[in-house]
This record gives structure tokens, C-alpha cells and sequence, in this order.
């Protein structure tokens, strides 16, 4: 791989999306970290990722405003082109549908599905102009299963959708040489709000780690996965077996 490749990942500077961003530096790419608020943790996580490629770069942005998205791509973009962009943001809610306000919906199908198909657009003219690129998503263990979400269904609707784009965009960008691919990690330990029997419903009988999803992502963007796009890859330790 050559050095000077980079990736955009957003909701990088803690849990899953920090461990991606690690992992990738340590694959040789050039990490390009995103976040929206929390300054202090930021700096801290790009810190951490500088340990490991010391070109790593920081970039603040809403990734569910069209504005924001535009202006991370293309300073994203300054130092040489986005080869894989990894859409990892998607804020979580766990409230029943009789609770949940306008407000809160919006957010959270916002900042799941809203924010790939924004990121996903503003990087694809420069992956097509190259004929290469990738992208991966991170979607949800019950993305394309339908099943009833009581408590969480902004989220699941969400995830569903991120599926959905990425199987579309797998199909239309496959002619441009770009694959498009999604892992859905299952009860990740660094989440909130897990159900207190989470470990004992997977059939490894423990969570995740954010490395072992870290990993699946690093999978699909490498040339180990070269003839594969399309992909919604399950990383849940057989919790829906």
C-alpha cells in the first residue's frame, strides 16, 4: 500500500471510531480523524493516533450538515485524495416510540443514515475521476433483519438504511472501481445503555472489543477483500444465531 494513502473517518475520537482510526494508521494510511463537539477529547485521540502514523490529521465538522460535510472533504482533500472513507458516526437512543420526541428522531436518523449518504456523495466525484476508492460503513447486527425495535427504532431504521446505501452504492460505483461495504457490529463493550444480559446472548459469550470491529473494517478496505462490494459483513459474536 502506498504511504500516502488516506482515510476519512468520522465519529473517530473515541470508541469504535477511535480503534478504527488506530487501526488504519497502523494499515498505513493516513487517518484523517472527524469530529462535532467535544475539543478536549479530540486533541487527546489524535494524540493517540499520532503515536501510531504521525501525519494523522483532525478535522471539525457536523457530519449531518451539507455545509460541514462539503468544507471537511475538501480540507480532507488538500494534502491528496480520500482513498477510503469510513462512515461511522450514528448516535444511539434507547426510548420507547411513545417518548421519543421530533427532535430526537430527526437526530438520530440524521446522524445514521443522513450523514453516509452526505459524506458518501461529497467523496465519490474524486473516487470516480481516480477509478478506485473505497467505502465502508458501519451499520448494525439488525440492520437487515426487520424484526420489532421497541426501544430503539430511530436507530434501527437508521442502520437499515445504512444497509440499503451501501448495497446501492456497492452496485452503481462498482463500474468506477470503487466497493462500497458495510460491517454491523453486534454488543460492542464500549457502548451505553446495553441490555444487562448482552454478553450471554452472543454465542462467544462475551462483547466485542473495538478492535475486533476495528479489524473487520480494515478487512474490507484492504486488498485482502479486493473482489468484494456489496458486503454487510456481521461482526456480533453469533448473537443472532
Amino acid at each position: 500500500m502506498p504511504a500516502d494513502r488516506r482515510a476519512l473517518i468520522t465519529g473517530s475520537t473515541r470508541h469504535i471510531g477511535l480503534a478504527i482510526a488506530r487501526r488504519l494508521a497502523q494499515d498505513g494510511y493516513v487517518p484523517i480523524l472527524n469530529h462535532a463537539h467535544d475539543d478536549e477529547q479530540a486533541v487527546h485521540a489524535l494524540e493517540a493516533v499520532r503515536v501510531v502514523h504521525p501525519a494523522a490529521e483532525l478535522i471539525r465538522a457536523d457530519v449531518t450538515r451539507e455545509a460541514d460535510v462539503a468544507r471537511m472533504v475538501e480540507t480532507a482533500s488538500a494534502n491528496g485524495p480520500i482513498d477510503l472513507l469510513v462512515n461511522n458516526f450514528g448516535p444511539f437512543l434507547w426510548k420507547p416510540l411513545l417518548e421519543t420526541s421530533l427532535a430526537e428522531w430527526n437526530r438520530i436518523l440524521a446522524g445514521g443514515v443522513t450523514s453516509a449518504f452526505l459524506c458518501c456523495r461529497a467523496v465519490l466525484p474524486s473516487m470516480r475521476s481516480a477509478r478506485a476508492g473505497s467505502i465502508v460503513n458501519v451499520a448494525s447486527m439488525h440492520a437487515e433483519r426487520h424484526r420489532a425495535a421497541p426501544h430503539t427504532l430511530p436507530y434501527a431504521i437508521s442502520k437499515a438504511g445504512v444497509a440499503r446505501l451501501t448495497r446501492t452504492l456497492a452496485k452503481t460505483e462498482g463500474p468506477y472501481g470503487i466497493r462500497v461495504n458495510a460491517v454491523s457490529p453486534g454488543f460492542v463493550d464500549s457502548q451505553e445503555n446495553l441490555p444487562p444480559d448482552a454478553a450471554s446472548r452472543t454465542a462467544l459469550g462475551r462483547l466485542a472489543r473495538p478492535e475486533e470491529i476495528a479489524a473487520a473494517v480494515s478487512f474490507l478496505a484492504s486488498e485482502k477483500a479486493a473482489y468484494i462490494t456489496g458486503a454487510v459483513l456481521d461482526v456480533h459474536g453469533g448473537a443472532l444465531l
